[in-house]
């Protein structure tokens, strides 16, 4: 009698977890939402040039695309892109789907991934010096490819960019920001005509 009725227990436990399992994903796929942090398709904004918004959540411009007085030292007063404006580690999609052609260190830009598709040629700058993608790897937009990176960077043989109290940053940067930057055909572009 005894085993009986914790046979029955078990399988009513069984039943009411795997229930609520099932609530949990039927929950997600009708929300968008997600139990685990990652990004879904409602996070996505997509222009009407089918450009996905690289900085998911973030859309304030800190600096625009063209001619501006520089920021800091070593930083152009030509500014091919646009910066977008988000703390470190906020997540970086891709704009649109591609090859990596470069991750490393790039100069002002610092820490950089740049995807083509061979005719457009994107540059994510200032992200993260913990690479998620490689060079080689086909992205698909959307994917997310990196995170914002850290104002001060430590380890980057030679770097010339310093803040004023000294220290390494990650390229010509003031803060952490995403560094998005256009071309088509190597021609540079202002991106915001793509969304």
């Amino acid at each position: 009698m005894f085993f009986s009725t914790f046979r029955y227990l078990i399988i009513i436990i069984i039943i009411i977890f795997f229930s609520y399992i099932g609530l949990i994903f039927s929950l997600e796929a009708t929300t968008g939402s997600s139990i685990d942090g990652n990004l879904t398709t409602d996070d996505y904004v997509i222009s009407s040039s089918g450009f996905i918004w690289p900085a998911p959540g973030y859309n304030t411009i800190t600096s625009y695309y063209g001619y501006r007085n520089a920021p800091t030292s070593g930083a152009g007063t030509f500014h091919s892109g646009i910066d977008i404006g988000a703390p470190t580690g906020s997540k970086i999609v891709a704009a649109f789907s591609g090859t990596v052609i470069f991750i490393g260190f790039n100069g002002p830009n610092g820490y950089t991934i740049t995807i083509s598709d061979g005719y457009y040629t994107a540059n994510y700058s200032h992200v993260s010096p913990y690479f998620l993608v490689y060079e080689g790897q086909n992205i698909n937009q959307g994917e997310l490819i990196s995170t914002v990176g850290p104002k001060n960077v430590y380890d980057v043989p030679n770097n010339p960019y310093k803040d004023s109290a000294g220290n390494p940053t990650n390229g010509a940067t003031t803060g952490p920001h995403l560094h998005f930057s256009l071309k088509i055909k190597g021609s540079s572009v202002n991106p915001l005509n793509y969304f």
